[in-house]
């Protein structure tokens, strides 16, 4: 079923209301000419409000012809006896045309107003959905995506400057042509062709053009294009500034490590051969040495060749460990049996810390190679003894959750900051204000870290400075 066009329906409710009023006053209700007057003059006010100035004008015109005809005497001609009536005819027609008229642009007016709230809000709208990346090469595929969601046009392309690729809202082809887009950046104004249904902007911050814009479809005003052209703009090099940033960031932290990193391997290795070559310097120029002072030093190079030989040793199971060369024994263990076993080998790295061993009775066995997570759990209370102070107590917890058995060690040391627990479990790094204070390699944490995900598990810290810390990890239960 066809409908009549838009423009028809009002020119026939225009001639509808008049001969319906006509009826109502001439037949069904009789009251004098001024009210007559008044309700056509409503009408035509109703008319120029719902379908526009032309549709006003053509009943202002009917009812104009039906008052004089049916109501101003002598009733039933178009002839007017009182000159009176005349100008009271003329003053109507006139007062209906300027109403409707001026009804009309209050319409408009209205309604463009509506139109740029609607404008207003699509562009808010999609500068809220550009801040959703700061990756600049997926803020440039979503955002033709984004264009045709917001403002309901067909296709969006975009081209910027610095890349040769043209991103677009969808695979076909949209007719927003690569050479239409440089040269929408080249001229840096907007090129709209109405008629055609497709625009080109140039995405435009401040002075600079930094690409170009393609629409295809119903176009949006000028001002909103120009509009979309500085949005876009801005999020690119937003998204590209927090890029920079981001990579000069990481390259700082990258520095701070490599220092950290060098620093400890430098201070492990020169330390020991410090001392072997002074021992050894010492035995060579001095003859007149006692036994005593003799073997005092032997025993210092003898120490000293042990604690290399422990580095490279650690160093070479790191090695292994991270090209996944060890194989695993994995058999079911309770958790128990490995801290009874390292509390009795490590007395003498425990020194005078006592231990708080909690494990509740009904914790489920875990997947495990006995020996290796022996080596992890001796690491962690080597790390809680080393760094706490003497008589504060050791604490080892473990509980089932999510199908992982968590074992924690907390001491009461120094605690460590934010930026070296992301540190701490990589090769050869030891806390900032304690590399020189404590003896040690930098590897124990760095071992601990690669065992436990070869196990299928995690081992992380969390750390207050001041108040200690919790190193914890986590193994598959059966």
């Amino acid at each position: 079923m066809k409908f009549p066009p838009q423009p028809t329906v009002g020119y026939a409710a225009a001639a509808f209301l008049a001969a319906g009023i006509t009826f109502l006053y001439r037949v069904l209700l009789h009251v004098n000419p001024t009210t007559v007057a008044l309700s056509f003059l409503v009408g035509v006010l109703a008319i120029s409000a719902t379908w526009g100035l032309r549709h006003a004008v053509l009943m202002a015109v009917i009812a104009t012809l039906a008052f004089n005809y049916y109501f101003l005497p002598p009733t039933g001609s178009f002839t007017i006896a009182d000159p009176q009536n005349w100008v009271a005819l003329a003053a109507f027609l006139i007062t209906a045309v300027v109403a409707s008229k001026l009804s009309d642009r209050a319409r408009r007016e209205a309604s463009n107003a509506n139109d740029r709230r609607r404008e207003v809000e699509r562009l808010y709208s999609f500068s809220q959905q550009l801040l959703s990346s700061n990756n600049v090469p997926e803020l440039l595929n979503l955002t033709p995506r984004y264009v045709v969601d917001s403002f309901g046009v067909e296709a969006a392309a975009i081209s910027v400057a610095n890349r040769p690729d043209v991103y677009r809202s969808g695979p076909g082809n949209d007719g927003l042509e690569i050479r239409d887009l440089q040269m929408a950046v080249m001229r840096g104004e907007p090129q709209i062709d109405i008629p055609g249904g497709v625009a080109f902007v140039p995405l435009r911050m401040g002075v600079r053009v930094v690409g170009g814009l393609g629409i295809a479809g119903q176009i949006p005003s000028r001002q909103t294009l120009e509009a979309l052209g500085s949005l876009i703009a801005i999020a690119v090099e937003r998204a590209g500034t927090i890029e920079k940033l981001g990579r000069a960031e990481a390259a700082r932290e990258s520095e701070q490590l490599r220092s950290a990193l060098l620093d400890s391997v430098t201070h492990e290795f020169r330390t020991p051969l410090t001392s072997i070559k002074a021992s050894v310097t010492t035995l060579l120029d001095s003859s007149g040495l006692g036994e005593a002072e003799r073997h005092e030093l032997l025993t210092v190079i003898n120490e000293e060749s042990d604690r290399l030989n422990r580095l490279v040793g650690e160093a070479a199971e790191m090695a292994q460990l991270e090209a996944e060369k060890v194989e695993l024994r994995l058999e079911s263990y309770p958790i128990r049996r490995v801290v009874e076993q390292v509390l009795e080998e490590s007395k003498h790295i425990l020194g005078n810390h006592p231990v708080e061993v909690h494990l509740p009775a009904d914790l489920p066995e875990a997947k495990m190679d006995l020996v290796r997570i022996n080596e992890v759990l001796r690491h962690l209370l080597e790390n809680a003894a080393k760094y706490s102070a003497p008589g504060t107590p050791i604490h080892i917890t473990a509980e089932a959750k999510n199908g992982m058995l968590v074992t924690s060690i907390a001491d009461r040391g120094p605690g460590i900051d934010d930026f070296e627990q992301s540190l701490i479990f990589e090769k050869f790094y030891r806390g900032r204000n304690h590399r020189f204070q404590v003896q040690g390699t930098g590897m124990g944490l760095a071992i601990a870290k690669a065992i436990v995900e070869a196990h299928g598990g995690q081992i992380g810290v969390t750390s207050q400075p001041g108040h200690g810390s919790v190193f914890y990890f986590t193994l598959p239960t059966v």
